[in-house]
């Protein structure tokens, strides 16, 4: 990207609500279930039904709206978005316009190179529309055969956040979606299944002349369903403005579609403008006036948000690839700090719980509360490789043998005879056979190949399986090879 020009990025973010029925109506939410399934007359939009708000929907709303640093209104009100498509059955979407559920909030993501606080414009309720199948044309709506309309989807209860124009990088936008995703799913507000489209992202992006404060013309780019998807459309749009402005032409004011498999962007229509929509109060629901004694509540439930947690973290002298990782989820988080009280490491306990614990999890597909690795055991085998008794190889396999059977580390070590050997004629003796046994290899380490050290302490580690002191062999394969 031109030196010239500096991104502006804001977000829109659609979250499904993790309720049992559907925003206006008594319908299952579903996911996979048979097409039309999950209908009645108020999602159907038959003449004469009456849509009813969903009292669990704007608990969660109004939690989400609490956590962004938002005010909650004394009023706000749904209004209709009328728009004619086929997966609208009512031409119109009801949601919110002028008057929100939550307002003027602020939200700090944490990255490598500091904290990045985002305004939160608002925070509204509005149901989603049904899902378009089309046939052909690998699923597109462009060149398909013919199309038909799943009405499950339509009318699921979903939360809009939209943020201020103060996200400067394709990362940063990334970031703060990764970052949202972990607080609403905490706060089991939703699921955020990515994949399931329980969270999808547009991005309104704009380049300007770096060190100005005017906003460029902006394009929206829909519907960015993962991380990676977010960061590289962000990227590529930067990318295409700035030609575009280097070159001395315009930017049009348009709605794009970011293809990833290709990574170029198409243009889908030109940018709506609110008065598009032709917005007015609906008029068959009455306004929300949440009692404010039931919103200080709310307030005062709420637990550690991630990013406070990450900010902790950092605190303890944690890296930001320590914090991300170990506030994935609550329960990754509270075996990270009951082990880290245990070891008296915080780092060293985030090394072990984010490296090879999590891995072993991940491989046996098991949550760290239901692991037999509990927070004592995993303490209980730093503490054996940190005074020595065994070594870091040795103790992954006991730590494979503690998660099957839940025995003791040190009971594992003991009868698997895993023990370090801190022998000194032991190790010398393992250092010369491997020297001996790999007699080209030594020959260049004696010339000054000194990268072939690590060579020589893994066949040191072979040999002995797993249980010599790595640190000890090193010294030792430096000392008969003549380099110290």
């Amino acid at each position: 990207m031109s030196g010239a020009f500096e991104p502006v990025i804001g977000l829109e973010i659609h979250v499904q609500l993790l309720t049992r029925t559907k925003m206006f109506c008594g319908c299952d939410l579903s996911f996979g279930d048979p097409p039309n399934t999950h209908t009645c007359p108020v999602c159907l939009a038959h003449p004469g039904a009456l849509p009813v708000p969903n009292r669990e929907a704007i608990r969660l709303a109004t939690l989400a709206g609490i956590a962004l640093g938002c005010r909650i209104p004394p009023e706000s009100i749904f209004h209709r978005k009328n728009y004619f498509y086929p997966d609208n059955p009512k031409a119109y979407q009801i949601s919110q316009y002028d008057e929100p559920l939550a307002v003027e909030g602020r939200f700090t993501v944490l990255g490598e190179d500091g904290e990045r606080v985002v305004g939160i414009t608002r925070v509204h309720l509005e149901e989603d529309a049904a899902k378009l199948l089309h046939a052909g044309a690998g699923g597109r709506r462009a060149g398909a055969e013919s199309s038909v309309v799943d009405f499950n989807r339509g009318g699921t209860p979903l939360v809009e956040i939209v943020t201020e124009p103060d996200l400067r990088s394709a990362e940063e936008a990334s970031q703060f979606l990764k970052q949202l995703r972990q607080t609403l799913r905490e706060l089991g507000v939703s699921d955020c299944n990515m994949e399931e489209g329980s969270l999808r992202a547009d991005a309104n992006v704009s380049v300007r002349p770096a060190g100005t404060s005017a906003l460029g013309t902006k394009t929206e780019l829909k519907n960015m369903n993962s991380f990676t998807f977010l960061r590289r459309g962000v990227e590529a749009e930067i990318a295409r403005q700035t030609a575009l402005l280097d070159r001395g032409e315009r930017v049009t004011q348009e709605t794009l579609h970011f293809d990833p498999d290709t990574g170029a962007l198409h243009p889908l229509r030109s940018k709506e403008e609110a008065h598009d929509y032709r917005y007015f109060p609906e008029p068959d629901l009455v306004p929300l006036a949440p009692d404010p004694a039931w919103v200080e509540e709310l307030r005062a439930g709420l637990s550690e948000l991630p990013v406070e947690r990450r900010r902790r973290y950092r605190d303890l002298g944690l890296t930001f690839e320590d914090a991300e990782v170990l506030t994935e989820t609550p329960e990754l988080s509270r075996y990270f700090e009951e082990a880290a009280a245990l070891v008296g490491d915080p780092k060293e306990a985030a090394n072990w719980v984010r490296g090879d614990l999590r891995a072993l999890l991940d491989e046996r597909g098991e949550s760290p509360e239901a692991s037999l690795v509990t927070p004592d055991r995993l303490a209980e085998l730093i503490a054996m490789v940190r005074e020595g008794a065994v070594s870091r190889p040795a103790a992954r396999e006991v730590l494979a043998e503690v998660a099957e059977t839940g025995a003791a580390a040190r009971a594992v070590v003991e009868a698997r005879g895993l023990g370090q050997i801190s022998d000194e004629s032991e190790l010398r003796a393992l250092v010369e056979g491997a020297l001996a046994g790999n007699a080209t290899q030594a020959e260049q380490l004696r010339g000054g190949k000194e990268k072939l050290v690590g060579f020589f302490v893994g066949q040191v580690m072979r040999a002995s399986g797993g249980r010599a002191d790595p640190k000890r062999a090193g010294e030792l394969v430096r000392e008969l090879a003549g380099l110290r």
